[in-house]
């Protein structure tokens, strides 16, 4: 008899899966290059083409066949001002890599959204166009970037027909931006230079940039290494635990009629959740957070069926070798590498609700699949984006990103989230409404 139809079927993780975000400033040909990478790569279906290349022709466009920018934005508010709104993600796959883009608005009041498109992102592609160089919307995006330690950034150049395909011009800019990422510490940058409405550099390399000799865009994103295939087995073990798995009601005559079946059905317990960092396997020891109890994992189901180990971020259910007490909120870890548990934490925070956040608000913080009440004991300062240096402050208002810190009203196990993207960020959450007031990362 399987265990299986005790647990729903979980999705497994496709190995080669990357996932990227762009951004750019307004008018910069975002949408564009999204809609030109998306039907260059042959993500279109041929229907969809069609309602383009019919709406294309009823607004008059000059330009080719149809607007490659009507492709992304898919909100009717954004098809009728011009520009991009919401995050819209996006799902295409190559003959090596599968993708999830997600598209940020380039608007200053969407820079939260950004953030919200950026957080998992291996790489983000940010738009600047060739003619008008790195601007302050630039230097805002490579700013976020920044603080959110995405491990590659691309600063796509484009428009470059529009110069001319000027080598000098290009150069420049690519200093420019170089410079700002120098500042900002930003460790892998990557420019080139494209031009989204001829299709130059997006997914084959141009013959009219004979001065560059790097990767075309999609070439490059097929090439970046992503943090799950490079960190996989090399992290320790965090699973952040949604359920406990136990029978339920009493069993049939016909399994209880099996002693063997009845007796594994009978003792069958199992902690459920994403695997958010690192690998397991049978017979790892582990630790459960909170109680610091160690026992040792003596079985795994993928999908309901039986594995030898799993890595992140696949869905799991590990059955332990004790009956340790591991609820929902727990953290089940690699023994020995779980931090001192925190009641309060500095902090950096992207503040996301239009209501100001400040000292003394309580509010509940979500990390990982636990939710505990705290209180923003102080808010110490507001980033700059157009200095790039933090000022004083006393509130975050909508889009601010600032330094404060919070105290806890139960322990946490949060980390460094230079150490670790997923175990070092939370959502500051309104108790009342259930509002995400701004996401956080450990400083």
């Amino acid at each position: 008899m399987s265990l299986d139809t005790l647990e729903a079927p979980v999705d497994t993780i496709e190995p080669t899966l990357f996932r990227f975000a762009t951004a750019g400033s307004v008018d910069d040909g975002k949408s564009t290059l999204v809609g030109r990478l998306l039907h260059d790569a042959k993500a279109i279906l041929a229907d969809q083409l069609e309602q383009v290349a019919r709406t294309s022709a009823d607004r008059g466009f000059a330009h080719g066949a149809f607007d490659f920018a009507l492709l992304t934005d898919g909100l009717r508010a954004e098809r009728e001002q011009g520009i991009t709104i919401d995050v819209a993600y996006r799902y295409f796959a190559t003959g090596s890599r599968s993708f999830i883009l997600a598209d940020c608005p380039g608007h200053v009041q969407y820079t939260r959204n950004m953030v919200t498109g950026s957080t998992t992102a291996d790489a983000v592609v940010v738009l600047v166009d060739a003619r008008a160089g790195v601007v302050e919307q630039t230097r805002r995006h490579l700013a976020v970037v920044a603080l959110l330690r995405v491990p590659h950034v691309i600063v796509a150049v484009n428009k470059i027909d529009l110069v001319d395909f000027s080598a000098d011009v290009f150069a420049s800019v690519a200093a420019d931006a170089r410079a700002v990422a120098t500042e900002l510490e930003i460790d892998d940058l990557h420019v080139l230079p494209v031009s989204a409405l001829e299709g130059d550099n997006i997914v084959d390399r141009s013959a009219r940039t004979p001065w560059y000799d790097g990767p075309a865009l999609l070439e490059l994103l097929e090439t970046l290494p992503s943090a799950d295939e490079s960190a996989r087995d090399a992290e320790p073990l965090r699973l952040p635990v949604q359920s406990v798995i136990r029978p339920q009601g009493g069993l049939s005559p016909e399994l209880a009629a099996d002693p063997e079946t009845a007796t594994a059905l009978r003792d069958y317990r199992a902690v459920a959740g994403r695997i958010s960092r690192g690998a397991v396997r049978v017979g790892d020891e582990v630790e459960v957070s909170g109680s610091g109890v160690r026992t040792v994992v003596r079985g795994i189901r993928v999908a309901g069926v039986p594995a030898d180990s799993a890595v992140a971020p696949q869905s799991v259910s590990l059955e332990l070798a004790d009956d340790v007490d591991a609820a929902r909120g727990a953290v089940i870890a690699s023994a020995g590498t779980l931090p001192a548990a925190r009641r309060e934490a500095d902090v950096e925070l992207f503040q996301l609700d239009a209501r100001p956040l400040t000292p003394g608000a309580r509010v509940l913080v979500k990390h990982g699949t636990a939710t505990v009440q705290a209180i923003v004991a102080s808010i110490d300062s507001r980033y700059d984006l157009d200095a790039l240096a933090h000022v004083d402050a006393d509130r975050l208002e909508t889009n601010d990103i600032g330094r404060a810190r919070l105290r806890l009203a139960a322990d946490l196990p949060l980390e460094p989230y230079r150490d670790s993207r997923h175990e070092g960020s939370f959502l500051v959450i309104h108790p009342s409404d259930g509002a995400t007031l701004a996401a956080g990362i450990v400083r």
